[in-house]
């Protein structure tokens, strides 16, 4: 894992590049890379490249990046993982060619000069990517599919910087730091910032499965990789068993996780007591890995029903892996306030839980975590995958045909008491279309809402630009089935935007590696099948018949790992009214004097 930065001097007129300002962006992201460094700028300033290196795989000097090809062509800068390079490499070797480090970086480069952009489809990993070809004479940029790893963009038509981090490409002075009214309103209404937005007019996110090709001479195109949607868009599969479909599962997590073990340094677990986790460390356990498992605990839930670590550590035992726990309380909160706040790079409402547990394995040695995470996405645990369908029925259709919504919407919120949540007003105006209703379901305020945080002005110009509804319709294309459609919705507007992006910045705060064996883009195209089926897999099956586990794992409810941010910031008498207090003290913590909110 690391911090990549890249600046083209593309233009006629562009001033060539600075190589103080390129070495601003990459001392901007220390944290992501705290095992060397590295910086190119070419003789007539045209392309620099730089990066900072957390060694994962190869940890010797000679995986330090930018990277270049034997024949002086090509050079690379990479942030990820590539967990199938092995196997590349040795296709690539077959086809003659010669290799003088043991990286995956070193194949990526390989396999470009052999299959150009198209060989690019063959990376099973996450990884952002900056390749420069001299012979051609440009840039590409790519992004993994699921957009595990981040990749900003700042274009002002004469000059292109990137960076893996929204706060290097600020720190080299030269970008357009305008607010950009789309970021700050999609913050407030889904709790994070919806890519390709951030809170600056002159930054961009790259899409997720993007690619761009930029060259010296002007010319650019983009494409993209296969989709979410695509991914998981199959033929439905045979009726299976209860047994068959169980079986199946726990093979494509298993060969996912063998994948996501490559590494040349100790691989930990962030192990709670659900059921996602459960499966990943009985596998472990199976496979003898000896890998040390992470859990964190509240002070405030010690010993009661929102406690997770006895559960988790009764996992460990029963797997026979070693265990540790931590335990946070609200002083840790506030004495790491800042530095959380420092690490979001873009303002989130979650990601606290996941930067004190890799705070914890990093404190321990640890440089790599495996992670959970996208498994409630893909087979169903959250509640939107009873409430969206229910919600998306035509029951609920007709006061939008008949041009009812939204008067009835500003009906009923004259109406509700002062304590009922506002999203009972919107029913009228968004039920009845899975759009709407994941809206309903997922939205931290509502857009008739936001007005009163950061002024008509900046509502109204944010929410043309979001284009929300269409937005979520764009990501059902294709999709037959309730679960299909809700899972979708989930992987790219839940999973993606603030999970991945949360695990990303909260890892990278402590220098750790997270990776995510249910976030794969192979496994979402493997397990596709399934869940087109009439009855798709559940979490429950990934731990059915597992005679490793504690019984209790099995039938424990879902609930979410809660931390009490609120009661915490209540106490030292910050913040308060649960997640949409903790989201204002978050944007001003952010934003400061730069703060648009109007209250």
């Amino acid at each position: 894992m690391c911090g990549l930065a890249a600046i083209l001097a593309y233009g006629s007129a562009a001033p060539p590049v600075e190589g103080e300002e390129l070495l601003r962006l990459r001392d901007a992201m220390m944290p992501r890379g705290p095992d060397g460094e590295g910086a190119w700028l070419s003789p007539d300033g045209r392309i620099g490249l730089a990066q900072r290196r957390l060694a994962i795989i190869d940890t010797s000097a000679a995986g330090l990046q930018p990277l270049w090809s034997a024949d002086g062509r090509l050079a690379i800068v990479y942030n990820g993982e590539i967990y199938n390079w092995r196997d590349l490499r040795r296709g690539l070797e077959a086809r003659g060619a010669v290799f003088r480090t043991q990286t995956d970086t070193e194949v990526i480069l390989a396999l470009y000069a052999a299959e150009g952009v198209e060989g690019l489809g063959r990376l099973r990993g996450m990884y952002a990517l900056a390749i420069w070809d001299g012979e051609r004479r440009g840039l590409l940029l790519a992004r993994d599919p699921l957009g595990i790893k981040p990749l900003y963009v700042a274009d002002d038509g004469r000059t292109l910087r990137i960076a893996s981090q929204v706060k290097a490409l600020l720190s080299g002075g030269r970008v357009d730091t305008g607010p950009e009214a789309a970021g700050h309103v999609g913050f407030f209404l889904w709790g994070h910032v919806p890519d390709p937005f951030t809170l600056y007019a002159g930054i961009r996110a790259m899409p997720p499965g993007g690619i761009r090709w930029q060259g010296l001479d002007g010319r650019s195109w983009s494409r993209h990789l296969e989709t979410l949607p695509g991914l998981l868009v199959a033929a439905p599969a045979p009726p299976l068993a209860a047994a068959e479909r169980q079986q199946a599962l726990r093979s494509i997590v298993g060969e996912s996780l063998r994948a996501h073990l490559s590494a040349d340094v100790p691989v930990s677990l962030f192990l709670s007591a659900g059921r996602d986790s459960a499966c990943l460390a009985s596998l472990l356990g199976a496979a003898g890995a000896g890998t040390t498992c992470f859990t964190l605990g509240v002070e405030e839930f010690r010993g009661g029903p929102l406690d997770e670590v006895p559960l988790a550590a009764e996992v460990a035992r029963a797997c026979r892996l070693p265990h540790q726990a931590r335990y946070v309380g609200h002083r840790d909160l506030l004495a790491a306030r800042d530095l959380l706040i420092a690490g979001m790079d873009r303002p989130s409402i979650d990601g606290v839980n996941i930067f004190f547990i890799a705070r914890a394995a990093a404190e321990a040695g640890h440089r790599v975590a495996l992670s959970g995470l996208g498994a409630d996405e893909l087979l169903g645990g959250y509640p939107s995958f009873t409430q969206v369908p229910r919600l998306a029925g035509r029951g609920w259709r007709l006061p939008r045909a008949l041009g009812l919504g939204g008067p009835l919407r500003r009906l009923w919120a004259r109406l509700l008491p002062a304590t009922a949540s506002p999203k009972w007003a919107g029913l009228p105006e968004y039920a009845g279309s899975y759009a709407g209703a994941y809206l309903l379901r997922r939205a931290l305020h509502m857009p008739w809402e936001i007005a009163a945080l950061l002024g008509e002005e900046v509502a109204r110009a944010g929410l043309r630009e979001l284009a929300t509804l269409e937005m979520l319709e764009r990501s059902l294309e294709g999709l037959v089935t309730p679960h299909q459609k809700v899972a979708a919705l989930e992987c790219q507007h839940y999973m993606t935007p603030r999970l991945l992006r949360d695990a990303d910045w909260a890892g990278m705060a402590h220098s750790l590696e997270i990776r995510t064996p249910f976030a794969d883009a192979t496994l979402h195209r493997q397990i596709a099948p399934l869940l087109a089926a009439a009855t798709p897999p559940g979490k429950a099956d990934l731990v059915a018949g597992d005679s490793r586990l504690p019984n209790a794992v099995a039938v424990r409810r879902k609930t979410g790992f809660v931390v009490p941010v609120e009661q915490w910031l209540k106490a030292e008498g910050i913040a308060g009214r649960g997640l949409r207090g903790w989201s204002r003290f978050v944007y001003r913590a952010m934003t400061g004097p730069r703060s648009l909110l109007r209250i």
